[in-house]
């Protein structure tokens, strides 16, 4: 009897896991790594369209992927009441511009994230009543904003180009003044029903995570790209976790709005 459950132990599955390695997601991770779940997962870090592929392609049984994936598959559970999202101003989802918006010919759209690049085209089409032609950025674009081109830059690579140009404009915001409504970016989402019991633990381990914030940033510090009072501003004013009814509206006119492109 104890050989066999010894064995069952050994062989039991773990539920495999891609998270944004993002530092939005840092409560997330930290709570994750110090769990009594981190013994169940493999938990695996990528950019958010890796995230999406993993999942689509059923790689991974659970993923924090951009929402605009979600038209994309058959089925979907969103699992958890926790998300990556914002009130207004997020800081790291810009349009970089050295024009006026009325100016703008063209934008060069960022590879890493779906969401970032759809909720540009719809404030384009629905905001600024703008009609530019849309590229596909290469690695190394981000820089790159020149006559009539601006660009979309998500993550963590906006922290050093916020300032740098002449006109920038946060999309979060901006969809806050479409809309008036938050946004939903990133959530977390199974092609495949999850066990209840899993789902539960899993849901307080993120709880932990984003109760406990300035925890996490301080045990991460050598992981954290910008200085330490720019990361709690980020991650307690900026992100906003919570995946409530509001942002559960707004997450339905995104996909709604998706349609209409």
């Amino acid at each position: 009897m104890i050989l066999l459950i010894f064995t069952d132990v050994v062989n039991k599955k773990k539920i495999k896991i891609s998270i944004v390695n993002y530092t939005n997601t840092l409560p997330f991770k930290w709570a994750l790594k110090q769990s009594d779940l981190i013994k169940e997962i493999d938990l695996q870090e990528d950019i958010p369209s890796i995230c999406a592929q993993k999942l689509k392609f059923k790689q991974v049984d659970l993923a924090l992927v951009p929402v605009a994936l979600l038209p994309d598959l058959e089925e979907y559970f969103i699992e958890t009441d926790y998300c990556i999202g914002t009130l207004g101003v997020v800081d790291s989802v810009k349009l970089y511009s050295s024009i006026p918006l009325n100016e703008i010919e063209s934008i060069t759209l960022d590879y890493q994230s779906k969401s970032s690049i759809i909720l540009a085209k719809i404030l384009c089409k629905f905001h600024w009543k703008i009609k530019p032609v849309f590229f596909d950025a290469k690695p190394g674009f981000e820089k790159n904003v020149a006559d009539n081109n601006a660009n979309v830059v998500i993550g963590d690579r906006t922290f050093d180009l916020n300032g740098t140009f002449k006109y920038e404009f946060d999309l979060a915001a901006e969809w806050k003044e479409l809309t008036g409504l938050p946004f939903v970016f990133a959530a977390w989402v199974s092609t495949e029903k999850l066990n209840a019991d899993f789902v539960s633990r899993f849901n307080k381990v993120l709880k932990y995570g984003v109760l406990n914030c300035s925890q996490a940033i301080n045990a991460s510090l050598n992981e954290i790209k910008i200085p330490k009072k720019k990361a709690i501003e980020y991650l307690t004013q900026r992100i906003d976790y919570h995946l409530d009814d509001e942002k559960r509206k707004a997450l339905d006119l995104f996909l709604n709005y998706i349609t209409k492109l």
